[in-house]
């Protein structure tokens, strides 16, 4: 086995790999973000808002907020490995080397998902802390 640089193809797609876990986690907190306040728009505003269909909103909206913690969760921890693989504790990185960028992609994108993250948190809250449309 040699020691041969990676090709310009291979670069290119673990950069671009790198690009897509940069919005997955905003992008599962914007699809949260509608389908909860979509859900609770629909549930009181054009149906009866019955007790029962409050509940039932109240729980699908805590299974969408598992399911996209979970999802927020898995891409943060992605980009962690991705930020930390080959960074033995040096943050000054002056050479702007491809793995620079890589390791800037995957800081950028552990960021990021931790904002969305809480941004998620923060979308279900007012579903677990109030009892009706009113």
């Amino acid at each position: 086995m040699t020691d041969q640089p990676p090709s310009p193809e291979h670069e290119f797609a673990e950069e671009q790999a790198s690009l897509w876990r940069i919005t997955l986690g905003p992008l599962i907190w914007a699809l949260h973000f509608i389908a909860c306040y979509a859900a609770a728009a629909v549930i009181c505003a054009k149906l009866d808002a019955s007790p029962p269909a409050i509940e039932a909103m109240r729980w699908s909206i805590g299974a969408g907020t598992l399911a996209a913690l979970a999802g927020i969760g898995w891409a943060g921890r992605r980009s962690w490995t991705q930020w930390r693989d080959g960074n033995d504790d040096v943050f000054d990185d002056d050479d702007g080397s491809n793995e620079d960028r890589t390791q800037f992609l995957g800081h950028a994108a552990l960021l990021l998902s931790i904002i969305s993250f809480l941004g998620v948190i923060y979308t279900a809250l007012p579903a677990f802390f109030e009892t009706s449309c009113l």
